[in-house]
């Protein structure tokens, strides 16, 4: 049986590279052949669900939902699953903005609306190809940028008060927050460890962290 070769695009602005690759899978990374950047293999044909879906963050399933002024970027986080379950998590909490960056994967996608159970129909969202560049739109809005990370440096998230408008970011499931985008957060959080490991699922660990910062958000008002 022959197989038909899909089309993708790259999703960097500078590039937007049209190409064919057959042992590509939706969902999965390839690489651009142009710029040489990482990416989620997405047909050149849903570029125009991700525009409308963008367009109409205001609205769908969560609107009239009053949102905390808290936001959310996730840089590089590969499974399907976490980016699902990081957007239930949102929803619970009231988050008001997700970001998603890089090899990140965007709906529509079944295994994201498998464990999202319609909350990225919910939770307003965006998608850029640049961590940075989603970084400094979420600076252009008044977010202050705080890496959920492990390792030195960081604060404790036990007694952390939050920003008034903070944005919470994390980061590839091995690899964590890329240095570059580290490097432009206000300072580090992490959560103490007492096993062996010391590192939670980074679904996990952002639920403990979002959680936390909704929470004092809330009691503010």
């Amino acid at each position: 049986m022959q197989t038909t070769a899909a089309t993708y695009r790259c999703p960097r602005p500078d590039c937007r590279r049209l190409f064919t690759d057959l042992s590509a899978v939706p969902g999965r990374i390839v690489r651009c052949p142009g710029c040489n950047r990482e990416m989620n293999a997405r047909p050149a044909s849903m570029d125009h669900i991700l525009e409308e879906r963008e367009r109409a963050t205001s609205g769908g399933a969560g609107a009239g939902i009053t949102r905390l002024p808290l936001a959310v970027l996730v840089d590089n986080v590969r499974s399907l699953w976490n980016v699902g379950s990081i957007f239930r998590t949102s929803d619970a909490c009231g988050v008001g903005l997700v970001v998603l960056a890089g090899i990140t994967g965007a709906p529509p996608r079944d295994a994201v609306a498998k464990t999202a159970l319609g909350a990225e129909q919910a939770v307003p969202w965006r998608y850029r190809a640049e961590a940075l560049a989603a970084l400094s739109e979420i600076l252009e809005e008044g977010y202050t940028p705080v890496a959920l990370e492990t390792g030195d440096g960081g604060l404790s998230l036990h007694g952390y008060r939050w920003p008034q408008r903070p944005c919470l970011v994390v980061g590839n499931e091995l690899r964590g927050i890329s240095p570059e985008v580290l490097d432009a957060c206000n300072g580090n959080v992490s959560i103490p460890m007492r096993g062996v490991k010391d590192s939670l699922n980074v679904a996990v660990a952002f639920g403990i962290a979002v959680h936390h910062a909704a929470g004092q958000l809330a009691e503010r008002g």
